[in-house]
C-alpha cells in the first residue's frame, strides 16, 4: 500500500469537484482554502444540512469541505448521505471514490470510481484512481485495462507506466508487460529494476534464455540489487544450468542470508546431485523461515523418506500438496512415501491425481495446439 500511495502521489493529486455550481466556502459561493477559511465553510454547511436534512447538494459540498480538511472518514459519511438523497447528483461519487483512496480504502473505492466513469467515460482521473484502486486490491488485469488508455496519452510518466507494466506482469498478460517494461528503459536505460522486470515478462513468455540476458544487465548495473542475484540462480535452474545457479543463489544469500527461495533451490540442486547432508539443512531452513516455498516442502518430503522419517516427510508433503494441488510431483512423492509406509489404497489414490493431472495438462497443451484459428472478416 505504500508503494501504490508513493504513485498516487504522482499519478492522481487531489482534485476537488465542485458539486452542483456550489463550491467549498459559504454556501453558495466561492471561498479561499485558508484553515480558517475551510472551517468556517464546514460550520457553515454543517448549519445548512442541520436545517435541511433533506438537501443532497449541502451534504455533498460539505463532503468537498472536509475532503479538502483532510476529513476523509467523515467527508466519506458525507458523500454517501448525498448519494442516498439522490444518486444521480453530478460528481459526488467521484469525489466519494478519491476520499475513499485517499483513506487506503482502495477496495471501497472501486465502485463509486467505476460509477463516475460509467458515468463520464471521458474522465482521466476517475480512470486513473480506478485502475489504481484494482491494482491495490490485487485486481491486476482489471487495472491494466483502466490504465492502459491512461498511459497512452501521457507515455513519459515512468511512474504510470511501471504501474502499467507490473499490472500487466502479475496479470500474465506479459506481451503487454514487455512492451512497457521495453519503454520505460528506454527512458531509464540504467534501470536494474526495469531490466529485471523484463526478464520476468520474457521468462513468462517462455523466452528464459533472453531472461537470463536482462537479468545479467540488472545484476552488471547493480550487483547487490534485491532478487538479481536470486533472478539468475532461478532461470539457470530452470533451464537445468545446475552448476550455473549455484553461485548466482549463493550470491543472494551473501546478502541476504535469510532468503528462504535461495536457500530450497540450492537444496534443490544439492537432493538433484544426491547430497542429502547438504540439502537437508538448506531445505530445513527455508521451511523454517518461509511456509510457503512448495519447492523446498516437496524436496525435504523426498530427503526425509529416503532417511525413513516417514511421519515427518508425510507433515511435508501434505504442505506441499496443500500449497498448490495441481502440481502433480507433490501427489507422486506422497504416493510413493504412502507406499513406503505400507498404504496402499492412500497411494492408489495419489497416482490416481497424479494421472488425471498430466491427463489434464495434455488437453491444455492440444486445445491450445488445435484451437481454431480467427478468420478473416469477409469483405462488405
Amino acid at each position: 500500500m505504500k508503494k501504490l500511495l508513493c504513485a498516487v502521489a504522482v499519478l492522481a493529486p487531489l482534485v476537488t469537484i465542485a458539486v452542483n455550481g456550489q463550491t467549498p466556502g459559504q454556501p453558495g459561493s466561492a471561498g479561499p482554502d485558508s484553515s480558517g477559511a475551510l472551517a468556517e465553510s464546514e460550520k457553515q454547511w454543517q448549519e445548512a444540512v442541520r436545517r435541511n436534512p433533506k438537501d443532497a447538494a449541502a451534504f455533498a459540498s460539505l463532503g468537498v469541505v472536509l475532503s479538502k480538511e483532510g476529513k476523509y472518514d467523515v467527508a466519506i459519511r458525507a458523500y454517501r448521505t448525498a448519494l442516498t438523497l439522490n444518486s444521480k447528483l453530478p460528481g459526488v461519487e467521484l469525489n466519494l471514490g478519491l476520499a475513499e483512496f485517499k483513506q487506503g480504502h482502495v477496495r471501497q473505492a472501486i465502485a463509486p470510481l467505476r460509477a463516475a466513469l460509467a458515468a463520464e467515460p471521458g474522465n482521466t482521473q476517475a480512470r486513473t484512481l480506478l485502475g489504481l484502486s484494482c491494482y491495490g486490491a490485487g485486481r491486476f488485469a482489471e487495472a491494466s485495462s483502466y490504465l492502459g488508455p491512461v498511459a497512452k496519452l501521457d507515455p513519459g510518466n515512468t511512474e504510470l507506466h511501471r504501474v502499467l507494466a507490473q499490472s500487466c506482469l502479475s496479470a500474465k498478460k506479459y506481451d503487454c508487460a514487455l512492451e512497457e517494461f521495453r519503454n520505460i528503459q528506454q527512458h531509464d536505460p540504467d534501470s536494474a529494476a526495469a531490466h529485471m522486470l523484463t526478464g520476468e515478462a520474457l521468462d513468462g513468455l517462455g523466452r528464459t534464455p533472453e531472461a537470463v540476458t536482462e537479468f545479467e544487465a540488472a545484476a552488471k548495473l547493480s550487483p547487490r540489487e534485491p532478487e538479481v542475484n536470486f533472478g539468475l540462480g532461478f532461470l539457470h535452474w530452470k533451464l537445468s544450468h545446475y552448476e550455473e545457479a549455484k553461485p548466482w543463489l549463493e550470491a543472494e544469500l551473501a546478502i541476504d542470508p535469510d532468503h528462504a527461495q535461495a536457500l530450497a533451490y540450492l537444496g534443490d540442486i544439492a537432493l538433484k546431485g544426491n547430497d542429502l547432508d547438504k540439502a537437508l539443512p538448506l531445505l530445513e531452513k527455508a521451511v523454517k523461515i518461509k511456509s510457503d516455498v512448495r519447492i523446498a516442502f516437496v524436496d525435504l518430503g523426498a530427503v526425509l523418506m529416503q532417511q525413513k522419517r516417514y511421519p515427518d516427510a508425510l507433515v511435508a508433503l501434505q504442505r506441499a500438496v496443500k500449497l498448490d494441488p495441481s502440481q502433480p510431483d507433490s501427489h507422486f512423492r506422497l504416493g510413493r512415501l504412502y507406499q513406503a509406509m505400507g498404504n496402499m489404497p492412500a497411494a492408489q489414490q495419489e497416482f490416481a491425481k497424479v494421472k488425471q493431472l498430466h491427463e489434464k495438462a495434455e488437453e491444455d497443451v492440444a486445445s491450445k495446439m488445435f484451437a481454431p484459428r480467427p478468420t478473416a472478416a469477409a469483405p462488405k
